[in-house]
């Protein structure tokens, strides 16, 4: 009676110059003698292959196979090596894989292997494995550096973080002093399945302050200004400074609003961003402590599907009154209302992403799936897990997983 066939896993590593049908020869001879595949990885840079292959097949298979492998590998003038594992190695293997999942994103104008080796350094500390690295943006031209505007790479780590909250804090230190923002995220369902997403207004989509536009052409620009220094130094509350400061454009004759809306500061990256959120069926909100008006402004612009901001009251003779109409918008209305919109459009919470940079757009930001300190003031970017301070707005959209290739863009 012949001995059992005794099945053995091997990991093929191949690795050369990349061409066309190279994989598929492989393939052709693995089929051939009935391996199985239990795990298989391949990245290209610069048109050099690294391919790995773990099968699985009989023992008195695997001396052919190799055989065959090496006169292909000959053939195709790529280099091939082979390394047997032990069932309980895979097995260990296997088991870490039930272990947590996350995702770390690197973002910005370029990245250096000094800011590369500073953040892995800290992964390693922490326990974590990087399983695989992949770059989310285009290739940078070295002969137009002019088209260099961003660069992302991400990382998918596995394992848990002996201290999370000593990681996050060291992310933050770096980001500070290398200029380089990240994001660390639970690799969940929920990561790319992102369906709802509330912005602050000023400073966040547009480069100004309305308030302050309103009061320069009113003549109240240094009052108004000193009210809201007060108010961030927490001497004063948000809606005692937005009635003090609402009071002071009293008699300002509203058709300047246009004129304002028209000639808006839109933040680097907004069109990009809201272009890919539209074709990808996000729902958008803006969620403002400004006015309403500048919001509607912006809705028509981008097609934005909600807008809650503040409604400045205008008399008959078509000046502002100094007064508001209804409910004012403030951090925690600003929560309230990205609970209530996800609810309507029956999203999970999880789902959610907030955008804003100042104190009163932490309660949302900590509310969302997905909360992101834009450009923010140091307050709110040290409660925030993730930042984005050195490139445009449509740096959210490496957050949520996107490839420049996905978009039909090289990144320049």
């Amino acid at each position: 009676m012949s001995k059992a066939n005794k099945q053995e896993q091997i990991l093929v590593s191949i690795t050369g110059q990349d061409r066309p049908g190279l994989t598929a020869s492989i393939m052709e001879i693995l089929s051939s003698h009935g391996a199985d595949i239990l795990d298989i990885g391949q990245a290209d840079i610069h048109s050099t292959l690294s391919l790995g292959i773990l099968i699985r097949l009989g023992e008195k298979q695997s001396g052919q196979v190799m055989k065959e492998l090496l006169f292909k590998a000959t053939e195709l003038g790529v280099n091939i090596g082979f390394s047997p594992i032990p069932d309980d190695k895979y097995e260990d293997w296997v088991n870490r894989q039930g272990k947590n999942r996350y995702i770390l994103t690197l973002i910005g104008r370029s990245l250096s292997a000094a800011q590369i080796a500073a953040y892995t350094k800290v992964i390693a500390s922490q326990g974590l494995n990087i399983d695989s690295i992949l770059r989310l943006t285009g290739r940078p031209s070295i002969k137009h550096t002019e088209r260099n505007v961003r660069a992302c790479i991400e990382f998918s780590l596995r394992g848990t973080p002996d201290d999370r909250a000593v990681m996050q804090a060291e992310f933050m230190k770096l980001s500070a002093e290398m200029g380089i923002d990240f994001s660390f995220q639970e690799d969940t369902m929920y990561r790319r399945m992102r369906r709802l997403i509330c912005f602050d207004m000023d400073s966040t989509l547009i480069q100004t302050e309305c308030i302050d536009e309103l009061a320069a052409r009113a003549g109240v620009g240094e009052q108004v200004r000193s009210i809201t220094e007060r108010a961030m130094r927490g001497e004063i509350d948000f809606k005692e400074s937005f009635t003090e400061r609402v009071a002071l454009l009293k008699g300002l004759d509203a058709s300047v609003m246009q004129d304002i809306a028209e000639h808006l500061p839109i933040t680097e990256g907004t069109d990009r961003l809201m272009s890919v959120l539209k074709r990808c069926g996000y729902k958008i909100a803006i969620l403002s402590g400004g006015f309403t008006f500048f919001g509607e402004y912006l809705q028509r612009r981008y097609g934005i599907d909600y807008v809650y901001a503040n409604e400045l009251e205008i008399g008959d003779d078509g000046k502002l009154t100094g007064r508001y109409v209804g409910e004012i918008v403030d951090g925690h209305r600003k929560a309230e209302l990205l609970k209530l919109i996800a609810q309507v459009e029956k999203v999970n919470l999880a789902q959610t992403i907030a955008v804003g940079d100042g104190a009163n757009d932490l309660p949302m930001i900590s509310e969302a799936g997905l909360g992101i300190a834009f450009h923010a003031k140091p307050r709110v970017k040290a409660n925030a897990e993730q930042s984005i301070s050195t490139i445009g707005l449509d740096g959210i959209l490496y957050f949520l997983g996107f490839k420049d290739s996905y978009l039909g863009e090289d990144g320049h």
